[in-house]
């Protein structure tokens, strides 16, 4: 019986609720296609580090590097300063393993009401696909004289050929695997030496992939479109800040934060990914009960998919999807399912 190693960080808040739900799904699945899933849990986040003073040790990916996979929840407490948790773990997790590309699908789902108009399941259908290693988030600027009435600050922005060239491969490869479209979200008509920069490295891989077709999207121009005409879209392509902010607008679509799974993907396979849902710790409503399971479980299928277990995958997916239909919901989405609820039944659709 095939075996995979799985690391897992549930981190804070409703982490420590959605990936023992994900788990309980992920083992009976690999029940029912005939293969294991070994865990190895680690305590790390930001409450570890209000007990002990680091996230994660300083020895944290040595730790990591050896297994298949990586299952996290989300890191962050009221505690603690929020601009940590990513500098922190999440930064060095991504970094650390070239977690380059950032995969977050969009699908709306039959039966779960959405707050597009006349907008059809079968009309949302895309994935982002965000940088994940550079770009805006390169960790790179100061502070000058803050507190002075002339203080001031500057972050800049890196963009490599390398960087950009890879998950441009990623896009158009990934699109022939789709329905053929990659859309580059971008804003190089004012910030002319970066996104110009980036747009003219990924036109020019696009010159390899003549079956794919192509277009630039500014990225004003493409929120408004992710509202108007969803339908339109297929692969995305754009950069670290612009496609953390697009896909909490397409989880949005979907219906809610607690459904929009996303991978943090080497694709070499060199270092192990590492998948998470899209929403933070909510400590407001941690140890109530009631948090949405279905982004960390879908996430665990994306996980499934990445080692190769397709058919599982697909199993899990369904199950949310027949789920949805006969109208269970969680609280976020206007029902009154609890975490243990939506987990079993989820659970219980697996075929």
């Amino acid at each position: 019986m095939k075996s995979y190693q799985i690391a897992v960080v549930p981190g804070d808040g409703i982490g420590k609720e959605i990936i023992p739900a994900g788990i309980r799904v992920l083992n009976r699945v690999a029940e029912l296609n005939n293969f294991k899933l070994e865990y190895t849990h680690f305590p790390w986040g930001a409450e570890h580090y209000r007990e002990t003073g680091e996230f994660m040790p300083v020895n944290g990916l040595e730790q990591l590097r050896p297994f298949d996979a990586i299952y996290f929840g989300a890191i962050g407490h009221p505690g603690v300063d929020d601009t940590l948790p990513a500098i922190r773990f999440t930064f060095r997790v991504r970094k650390g393993f070239q977690q380059y590309i950032n995969y977050r699908p969009v699908r709306m789902i039959p039966g779960v009401p959405g707050p597009l108009r006349n907008t059809r399941p079968e009309d949302v259908d895309f994935v982002i696909l965000r940088e994940n290693t550079e770009g805006e988030f390169s960790e790179v600027g100061n502070l000058v004289n803050p507190d002075s009435p002339y203080g001031s600050a500057f972050q800049i922005s890196i963009f490599t050929r390398q960087g950009i060239e890879r998950i441009a491969h990623y896009a158009f490869q990934h699109a022939r695997e789709r329905r053929g479209l990659v859309t580059n979200v971008t804003k190089s008509n004012t910030l002319i030496h970066s996104l110009l920069f980036w747009d003219k490295v990924v036109e020019e891989v696009h010159e390899a992939y003549p079956d794919v077709k192509y277009e630039k999207m500014y990225v004003d121009n493409a929120s408004a479109n992710f509202v108007l005409r969803p339908q339109h879209f297929d692969v995305i392509i754009t950069t670290n800040m612009i496609g953390d902010i697009l896909s909490d607008l397409g989880a949005a679509i979907m219906g809610s934060l607690g459904l929009g799974p996303s991978g943090n993907i080497n694709p070499e396979k060199k270092y192990p990914s590492m998948f998470e849902p899209i929403h933070g710790s909510a400590p407001d409503i941690a140890g109530k009960g009631i948090a949405n399971p279905v982004s960390a479980i879908w996430s665990g299928a994306y996980l499934l998919k990445h080692l190769g277990e397709n058919q599982a995958a697909r199993c899990i997916e369904d199950s949310i999807f027949r789920v949805f239909k006969t109208g269970i919901f969680p609280p976020d989405l206007g029902g009154s399912a609890t975490t243990t609820q939506m987990t079993t039944a989820i659970m219980n659709a697996l075929t």
